[in-house]
């Protein structure tokens, strides 16, 4: 299977984790959108659920396709997130916030009892740091935080180029929650733990794209099927 087979396959897999009354995170990203897509054919076939998007685009999706939403103020416990990630290791450590919806992934998910990581095979690495870690961070004072979070990044191993998102007219990217990211591309991250609990302590940051304990399960598109993973 291509990796566009491999991520419909995983969401196809996915939708089976979902039962008739729950309470849904759906994420934001490619693979998510692809789970969106499953999720609505089953409504239509009666399912009834209530999902909580993580972003506005998820949420746009949902209601063109016709699946009931809600948010966190009106139903604060969800029994299960869906998403996607950008990378995952053996421990189920994630990287995420290609889509620019970290904040918003990251508060969902750690509403609800579980959560599930839908991906295609490419996701899986040894260790995390190829894929440029999103860092979100308030605009005020920006350049002090930035500079800030490579002292921290630097004292756990981590080097590299850290650069403003922009958005596709060459502006600075905002995410949903205004803020600007910015992604720092550290080629490999030895301490997931340490880094994302020192960069949380830098007045400015907001959030990171480390998921650390968070993820229950990730299921895995590959070229022969679907891979259930636990983490190690």
């Amino acid at each position: 299977m291509t990796p566009a087979e491999q991520k419909k396959a995983a969401a196809a897999k996915a939708a089976e984790y979902v039962e008739d009354g729950m309470k849904l995170g759906i994420g934001t990203g490619s693979t998510a959108e692809e789970f969106v897509r499953v999720l609505a054919e089953r409504v239509k076939g009666g399912l009834r659920v209530i999902g909580v998007p993580t972003s506005e685009r998820t949420a746009k999706l949902c209601t063109e396709l016709g699946v009931p939403l809600t948010n966190l103020d009106d139903t604060p416990h969800l029994d299960l997130t869906i998403d996607g990630a950008d990378e995952f290791d053996p421990a189920l450590r994630l990287i995420k916030g290609g889509g620019g919806a970290l904040l918003r992934e990251k508060i969902v998910a750690a509403a609800s009892d579980r959560m599930i990581v839908i991906t295609d095979a490419t996701k899986k690495v040894a260790m995390l740091g190829a894929f440029p870690l999103p860092i979100e961070v308030i605009p005020f004072g920006s350049l002090a935080t930035v500079r800030r979070v490579a002292e921290v990044a630097k004292a756990y191993g981590c080097e590299g180029k850290i650069a403003r998102r922009a958005d596709s007219y060459g502006e600075p990217f905002f995410t949903d929650s205004n803020n600007f990211i910015f992604d720092c591309s550290f080629g490999r991250i030895p301490d997931p733990d340490g880094l994302a609990r020192e960069l949380n302590l830098i007045p400015g940051v907001v959030e990171t794209g480390l998921f650390i304990g968070i993820a229950t399960l990730a299921l895995v598109g590959t070229s022969s099927g679907v891979d259930i993973i636990e983490p190690k």
